[in-house]
């Protein structure tokens, strides 16, 4: 006998960081991933070959004693990550567009691997409240080969650090925007220091304060990711902390891929960096699995 057909679930395909479809960064979400396999959840991430894939569940027990709405779990294609930013602003979305109803109006409280995450909401714009990170000075010998994957002198180096708030990533502050933009990494060099590397420089001179980011993350086969949020979650912790940028700027990412990515950040009156933007369903249905 032919194998059973697998199950209808339903399936929502969004655009992070951008109100205008097909200009941010794509993320698959699986509405209801009761029953699926660890495995089954990876084989689903790697088909999608889209930066992350999440699913979303009920909250655990604990998790919904704490206050949790929903539980996601997020993986890339090779590996289930324990936090991500655009997936944790894109299963939101999915969530409340499918008629999710967090208990505190206008508050979403997620549960993942690293714990629970708060996301505002503000008009069309959701905000994730930054988790707490671990920074650290990058050894000379790796930061030297990172260096030269991404073909940087030392003279274009400002200042970098090893950052992790479930997501580690090498931050890297360049000396001007055009520095970071002009970039053309060797990817598999990138990827044989197995290292995941952001890149940032500051307009000078701008209304509002504006940066310029590029994430690149060849080791769990990303080589240039579009609009990142758990990236620019860190990048915001360390340089507003240490003064290289002010408490409230605008990121720009996605410009050397053609996309048009925006990501707003701001730290309020406790510390707490938030970071956020506007996300737009573009496809929606089911997916057999």
């Amino acid at each position: 006998m032919p194998p059973s057909p697998a199950p209808s679930r339903p399936f929502q395909q969004v655009d992070v960081f951008t109100a205008v479809p097909y200009q941010g960064n794509p993320l698959a979400v699986v509405m209801d991933g009761t029953g699926l396999s660890d495995a089954e959840m990876q084989r689903f991430a790697s088909w999608t070959n889209l930066s992350e894939t999440t699913f979303l569940l009920p909250p655990s027990d604990a998790g919904r004693a704490a206050g949790a709405d929903y539980r996601v779990r997020i993986f890339d294609p090779i590996s289930e990550l324990r936090f991500a930013g655009h997936p944790t602003l894109g299963s939101c979305h999915a969530w409340l567009r499918a008629g999710g109803q967090p208990r505190i109006p206008r508050l979403v409280v997620q549960e993942c691997q690293v714990g629970l995450v708060q996301i505002r909401r503000i008009d069309e714009r959701l905000l994730f409240a930054a988790p707490p990170m671990k920074r650290s000075a990058p050894s000379p010998m790796l930061l030297a080969q990172v260096a030269a994957a991404l073909g940087l002198k030392p003279r274009d180096i400002v200042a970098a650090q090893m950052l992790d708030n479930g997501l580690p990533w090498m931050g890297i502050l360049l000396d001007s925007p055009q520095t970071v933009l002009q970039l053309q990494p060797d990817h598999m060099a990138l990827k044989n220091t197995g290292v995941t590397v952001g890149v940032v420089a500051v307009y000078p001179h701008t209304k509002a304060a504006q940066l310029e980011v590029r994430a690149f993350a060849a080791a769990v086969d990303v080589p240039e990711d579009p609009v990142t949020g758990s990236l620019n979650a860190s990048l915001a912790q360390w340089l507003i902390a240490v003064g290289y940028a002010p408490e409230e700027y605008l990121v720009t990412q996605g410009t050397c891929l053609g996309r048009n990515g925006r990501v707003h950040i701001e730290r309020d009156d406790t510390g707490q960096v938030w970071v956020g933007g506007e996300t737009v369903t573009c496809v929606d249905g089911q997916v057999l699995l």
